[in-house]
């Protein structure tokens, strides 16, 4: 009888734990508090790179950019897409700047901006172009959201108004997902995963889990995965040519590595890494399942980049395009978990902190946020569909 007193309590316990809400971190998106402290400490000192990046984020002109909200977004209209890009970037930029100088001016603008865009009803071109684009600014606004949670002077009710702007005009866009090429789908996970984070929406949130884990193997490829990758929607029944013929199936290969040689490779391996930093840092690990495809794709990818050759592409010559979006899988994999990465870490040394594009669309100032993180001690859930 006390045996099966004990498995029927332990039964009990299991199931309330199953059932029960999640409870959410916060700050939680890209950032955690400790993050955001090691930084600000960091800029303090005067240590590098972070001093540098504080000031080029402090003398940009998103430091003092105003609102220019509006209430609906044609996204094949770029003067409207990138009024809106720039506005989430100022409501990030200034987000940071308010954390790690301490300065009330930020906050202020900060919250400006996202209450003003709380009017924003969607996005109506009717095209796949609505679900990158609301990838791509979600990804951006919620992690400002995020941050500026914290701060007294962003009251409840419109805490509120933007969690349901979200519901509104990014919901719709965000949960179907695209057809195009794998990058857009994973920008629209990197969105689901800090907009969930914000709103609290734990079926988002598992969503964008699921969605991750469906994509990843179509997208990064492992020859452990068979001569080609899983199919996936999109692809039109020939993989070859969905992923722009390449002349080698090696580890590492993306679906994209092809098609521009690492332009929109990099969107694509940012996206997915931003949404396996907010799921760590909401106690899910899925970093570790992925661990064989993320580090050979960034490895592979860096390589090309380094070397200007993209030796399993008909087309050879590698992009020129770099962008500040390498820091937070390296932190991980690095910092974390102890990983030699030698090709991404003289890539992030010699090109992408000295000569990146620091924000454009949702690839914004990792150098700033992630670079050298300490690796404290995490306890980790990984994750199992």
């Amino acid at each position: 009888m006390k045996i099966i007193q004990i498995f029927l309590t332990a039964l009990a316990m299991w199931t309330v734990s199953a059932n029960a809400a999640m409870t959410f971190v916060h700050p939680g998106a890209l950032s955690t508090q400790q993050d955001l402290d090691f930084v600000k400490q960091q800029i303090s000192k005067g240590a590098q790179p972070w001093k540098s990046e504080f000031e080029l984020v402090k003398n940009s002109t998103s430091a003092s950019r105003k609102p220019h909200a509006l209430t609906h977004i044609n996204s094949r209209n770029n003067s409207e897409a990138n009024i809106i890009h720039d506005d989430a970037l100022a409501a990030y930029s200034q987000a940071l700047l308010w954390v790690f100088s301490g300065e009330e001016i930020y906050a202020e603008r900060s919250v400006a901006i996202l209450n003003a865009w709380s009017i924003l009803q969607g996005f109506t071109s009717g095209s796949d172009q609505d679900k990158l684009q609301a990838g791509w600014i979600g990804a951006v606004f919620a992690p400002a959201a995020e941050i500026m949670r914290s701060y007294d002077g962003w009251s409840a009710s419109e805490v509120a108004s933007f969690q349901t702007m979200f519901k509104r005009a990014f919901y719709p866009q965000l949960k179907t997902v695209s057809p195009w090429n794998g990058n857009v789908d994973l920008t629209q996970i990197d969105a689901m995963m800090s907009i969930a984070v914000f709103n609290e929406d734990e079926q988002l949130f598992n969503q964008g889990l699921a969605r991750l884990e469906r994509r990843n193997p179509s997208y990064f490829y492992l020859t452990s995965d068979g001569d080609t990758p899983p199919a996936i929607d999109g692809d039109g029944g020939d993989v070859q040519a969905f992923w722009s013929q390449p002349t080698q199936w090696v580890d590492g290969l993306n679906q994209e590595t092809c098609r521009d040689n690492g332009h929109h490779s990099q969107y694509a391996l940012g996206s997915a890494l931003h949404a396996a930093e907010v799921a760590w840092n909401q106690g899910v690990d899925v970093y570790t399942i992925n661990q064989a495809r993320f580090t050979a794709a960034m490895e592979l990818m860096a390589s090309q980049l380094l070397s200007g050759t993209v030796d399993t592409c008909t087309d050879t010559k590698a992009t020129t395009d770099r962008y500040n979006t390498w820091e937070v899988g390296y932190n991980h994999y690095h910092n974390r978990a102890g990983i030699e990465l030698p090709n991404t870490r003289m890539l992030i040394v010699q090109q992408i902190r000295t000569n990146s594009q620091r924000a454009t669309w949702n690839l914004i100032y990792e150098t700033l946020t992630h670079a050298e993180l300490p690796a404290g001690n995490y306890v980790r859930t990984q994750y199992q569909k």
